[in-house]
């Protein structure tokens, strides 16, 4: 007699960058063998995934900045329509605004794209012991949350310690791929940054991101 084999598992990935797409789909690989990935680039296509997919998704991992929306859309959708699907936001966004409204949106997990390919295997394995995978930072920024006003100082255009970070090195000269090497990250990662950091600030041109960087002391 055929043993059957075990039900398979099904993930969405939604992730716009070809390379970090592929990157994802292998700590995916590694921190679930075995799992059914479909990966898309787009709100427009994960929208039409969940459309014409009726089937079990046991995990959904989303990306916030999609080149035609943004993913809390599909976290709210997922939360409302399959309450048993897991949708964790999977990001570079690391300020309170992005994290707490994707937490308010249903997400059961935060972690940010940054980090170490085998740290962020080991957050997304707690999901298999009834955990949420939350990157240490940003657990600590919801602990922060809940602190007295004045013990949480802050940006006042919202920058997080990383894009600061980043509008610093940039600040000093840096390219895109200088600041990636020296912060061990991958070049478009810390493009999706500097992209945050000019909407944030309101700047369109290193030039005037330069000024706001000798404005907080950081050139």
């Amino acid at each position: 007699m055929t043993e059957r084999a075990p039900h398979q598992r099904h993930c969405l990935l939604v992730e716009d960058q070809p390379t970090t797409r592929d990157w994802m789909l292998g700590v995916l690989a590694t921190a679930f063998p075995g799992l059914n990935i479909t990966a898309v680039g787009t709100l427009r296509a994960a929208q039409a995934w969940l459309d014409n997919h009726a089937d079990a998704l046991w995990l959904a991992v989303v990306d916030l900045g999609l080149p035609d929306g943004s993913g809390i859309d599909i976290v709210r959708r997922l939360a409302a329509e399959r309450p048993g699907t897991l949708p964790i936001v999977a990001t570079i966004y690391d300020d309170d605004a992005h994290l707490f409204e994707a937490i308010a949106a249903g997400a059961r997990g935060y972690v940010l794209k940054d980090e170490e390919a085998a740290l962020l295997v080991n957050y997304l394995q707690r999901i298999e012991r009834g955990e949420p995978p939350l990157a240490p930072s940003i657990a600590l920024r919801m602990l922060d949350h809940f602190r007295a006003p004045a013990a949480r100082p802050d940006d006042e255009a919202g920058l997080s310690p990383r894009e600061t970070e980043v509008l610093a090195l940039l600040a000093r000269g840096l390219t895109v791929a200088e600041a990636a090497r020296r912060l061990g990250l991958q070049p478009q990662t810390v493009a999706s940054y500097v992209k945050v950091i000019y909407q944030k600030l309101c700047v369109s041109s290193r030039a005037e991101a330069t000024r706001e960087a000798v404005k907080r002391g950081l050139a």
